[in-house]
């Protein structure tokens, strides 16, 4: 009888099942996922035991609700058009106990190390997954799905310089904590428009702090998600600057022009943020916005322009940097917050481990890491093959260099990806690496447009 392949995957996070759920449906693969807490579905647990979530109390996904379905598994008709995580944990929970991922969970398992074993070899890789029980469990390939929002970036001059309340936007859950007091919001990230937005209603006073221009996205244009109107353009024979202009006109129709409501311009392009209230919390005066800050004394800030005040509380939503302190040094490293691997998922000197999930997007993670998952399994079960390494790390060096020439130059754009040419990409590498393998060229399901109908919403 042929040797089952044994799969260890690190997070149950929507990656985490997403790879799971692909790798059951091989015959002769055994599958375990480890969890931290006590829950599937990741960030979207409002206030999750493994103290990994960000989530906070009024938070809703930014892609539509049709946009963010991977494509075997609906949302129920009954969830409104842009899920909350509410609607987001019990889904990914639904979707791993449909395709039989939940019996494959070892909840409250922590990971304390994932390193190659004595015997790995290229040819016949063997990982290592080490929890903190002292077990030491040999699988042939691991997939590392533990996200990467859930290490604070802290800047010391807000954490320790700043003399009143101070916290990270991970930490954030809702206002009732703020209500009367003068709050001072720093970031132009969705996380920071939210709170912003949470607390225009009930504090005293709200500053954002937008150290970077932005692009607002609404939720709905003309009654529709927004996603409906633009979804035309996101074809791939037409030119991106086609839809860049597309988008950009549309938002202006809707929001207007970013800079009368007080963002800086930028020469760069930044990500996008999706956010339904906050033009209107600025325009009413309920959220004033100032381009940076040039010096904080105590509970006093002043900004850039001279113009200052005193806060009671700073909430700093500026960002994460990647978290593997789990991960042998030698496979990855961290660098400027950004990892080099090929297509965003395989280290070039090493095989049998991936990375799903490792990047910021313009649609929804769920899709592309589908694609993601596509992909890796193809190489895995032996139907693909790899490029040399020198043809990956000048992949890599090309993708790097795309990133620091179109966007602003913040850790935050350090993974950033698009999804139409990202897609396309992992299209035409995947036809050469079933080439160099010797097998077939097929399509894998790679879809480089979401096209779920709408009138087909049952989630099961």
């Amino acid at each position: 009888m042929a040797q089952r392949k044994s799969v260890g995957i690190v997070g149950a996070g929507a990656a985490g099942i997403c790879g799971a759920k692909h790798m059951l449906e091989e015959d002769g693969v055994d599958v375990t996922v480890y969890e931290i807490g006590s829950n599937i579905g990741g960030m979207w647990v409002y206030q999750n035991d493994n103290g990994r979530s960000s989530a906070y109390k009024t938070l809703h996904i930014n892609t539509a609700r049709d946009l963010t379905n991977f494509s075997d598994f609906r949302f129920d008709a009954s969830v409104p058009p842009f899920p909350s995580h509410w609607d987001m944990a019990r889904y990914l929970k639904d979707y791993a106990d449909h395709f039989g991922v939940t019996g494959r969970v070892r909840f409250n398992t922590k990971i304390t190390s994932v390193r190659p074993a004595e015997s790995y070899s290229a040819s016949a890789p063997k990982w290592l997954i080490e929890t903190d029980k002292g077990e030491l469990i040999e699988h042939d390939c691991v997939m590392l799905a533990t996200g990467h929002l859930t290490k604070p970036l802290e800047v010391d001059v807000f954490k320790d310089g700043f003399g009143g309340e101070y916290l990270h936007s991970h930490y954030y859950r809702e206002p009732a904590q703020f209500v009367g007091k003068r709050v001072c919001v720093v970031g132009v990230g969705n996380s920071a428009l939210d709170i912003a937005s949470d607390l225009a209603m009930t504090s005293d006073r709200v500053v954002l702090v937008a150290r970077s221009s932005a692009l607002i996205i609404p939720k709905l244009v003309f009654g529709r998600p927004f996603w409906d109107a633009i979804k035309p353009f996101y074809k791939p024979w037409v030119p991106a600057w086609v839809r860049a202009r597309v988008l950009k006109s549309l938002v202006y129709m809707v929001q207007g022009d970013m800079s009368s409501l007080g963002f800086p311009a930028t020469a760069k392009r930044v990500h996008a943020t999706s956010n339904a209230n906050i033009v209107n919390h600025i325009k009413y005066k309920r959220v004033l916005v100032e381009n940076g800050i040039e010096r904080i004394d105590g509970k006093r800030i002043t900004f850039a322009g001279g113009r200052s005040e005193e806060f009671d509380t700073l909430i700093a939503a500026t960002g994460y940097v990647i978290d593997l302190d789990f991960l042998d040094k030698r496979v990855v490293e961290e660098r400027d917050n950004g990892l080099d691997l090929y297509m965003r998922i395989v280290p070039p000197d090493w095989r049998g481990i991936y990375f799903l999930a490792y990047f910021n997007s313009d649609t929804a993670l769920n899709w592309i890491c589908e694609g993601q998952v596509r992909w890796l399994r193809e190489h895995e079960m032996g139907r693909a093959k790899l490029p040399d390494v020198p043809d990956m790390l000048r992949n890599i060096a090309t993708r790097n260099a795309w990133v620091r020439q179109q966007f602003k130059d913040t850790p935050r754009h350090a993974i950033e990806v698009e999804h139409l040419p990202y897609f396309a990409e992992l299209k035409r590498t995947m036809a050469q690496a079933q080439r160099r393998a010797g097998a077939p060229v097929k399509d894998v399901g790679i879809a480089a447009i979401n096209t779920l109908p709408h009138r087909e919403m049952a989630a099961s």
